[in-house]
């Protein structure tokens, strides 16, 4: 059976583009995770059912979507057939065979795969050019807006906007902007998790020259909706760092209105200091500006520990 699936605690992307691609594949869509409020939201505004949850690789084909990484992945992924990838993300795997490999520097894996549907190539990856319904549109443009935080994120093009446009008109949203602001009103739910749902909610492992990072964001109107949490949320990512052999792990509680950051710090504090240029006087900071972990994050990360053994 043939899959498509995004990575381990799915974001409103990576749940809304395994809906869509699956689509045009005629293939399975499917999670690794519970959905988040947001998520949730797109799916009953839309009458889309939440993809299958699944916890092996073993007898699937699998296209993965907004991930390349292998531990975001399946954790027995080379157990399956690997038969592609849709992304937006540096590329974090390597295959023993030949793959579909798509992944382009824009805002989200929907606004990848919306661009192959109104470019009219969906078969170049194995799929059908099939009717866009309104339901599927409007998961893409949910997708879309979600993680490019309705344009503010610095990963946000031109283009995401101009597909948006498209598939707003055929998901009958005839106003992005305020559809958009009932998406940040579903985020802001995100008070009433627990601190371990909070940091979970987008939470991704990296492996950056044989050191192990991670790093959670969790995107909302105000960050003053999670103060009551913030210590709870450090002593859990205190507590993975001893206990997992991490090098570092950053919690990134995104303050959209604001358009920056409050970072908390676990583990390499010094490295982390020296990558950002900051002063860390404590154990968290806010960052202006820092909107985007693919783009501001992982980069100078990447950067910083391919340098030092």
């Amino acid at each position: 059976m043939r899959y498509v699936v995004g990575h381990k605690n799915p974001d409103s992307d990576s749940i809304c583009s395994a809906i869509a691609l699956a689509y045009f594949l005629d293939a399975f869509p499917a999670r690794l995770g519970e959905l988040n409020p947001e998520s949730q939201f797109i799916l009953k505004k839309f009458g889309i059912m939440e993809p299958e949850l699944i916890k092996s690789a073993e007898g699937k084909e699998l296209y993965l979507v907004d991930h390349s990484e292998k531990s975001q992945s399946l954790d027995n992924l080379e157990n399956g057939k690997l038969l592609g990838i849709i992304d937006h993300h540096k590329i974090g795997i390597t295959t023993s065979e030949p793959i579909i490999y798509i992944s382009k520097p824009i805002g989200s894996t929907a606004s990848v795969i919306s661009e192959l549907y109104f470019r009219g190539i969906m078969d170049y990856i194995g799929g059908k050019n099939k009717e866009l319904k309104e339901d599927i549109a409007g998961v893409l443009l949910s997708a879309i807006l979600s993680d490019t935080l309705l344009f503010k994120s610095p990963t946000a093009t031109p283009l995401d906007r101009e597909l948006a446009e498209k598939l707003a008109k055929i998901a009958n949203i005839s106003d992005i902007k305020a559809y958009g602001m009932e998406m940040l009103t579903a985020k802001s739910t995100i008070g009433k998790l627990g601190p371990l749902e909070i940091l979970n909610i987008d939470y991704k492992d990296f492996e950056m020259n044989g050191k192990k990072i991670g790093i959670g964001q969790a995107e909302m109107i105000d960050i003053k909706e999670i103060a009551s949490k913030k210590d709870a949320i450090q002593n859990l990512i205190d507590e993975k760092v001893s206990l997992e052999n991490y090098d570092m792990i950053l919690f990134l509680a995104t303050d959209i209105m604001r358009e920056g950051s409050e970072v908390l710090v676990a583990g390499n504090k010094e490295a982390f200091k020296e990558i950002f240029s900051v002063n860390l006087n404590g154990k968290s900071i806010f960052i202006d500006g820092m909107m985007s972990r693919k783009k501001q994050v992982v980069p100078n990360l990447q950067k910083y520990y391919d340098g030092h053994q």
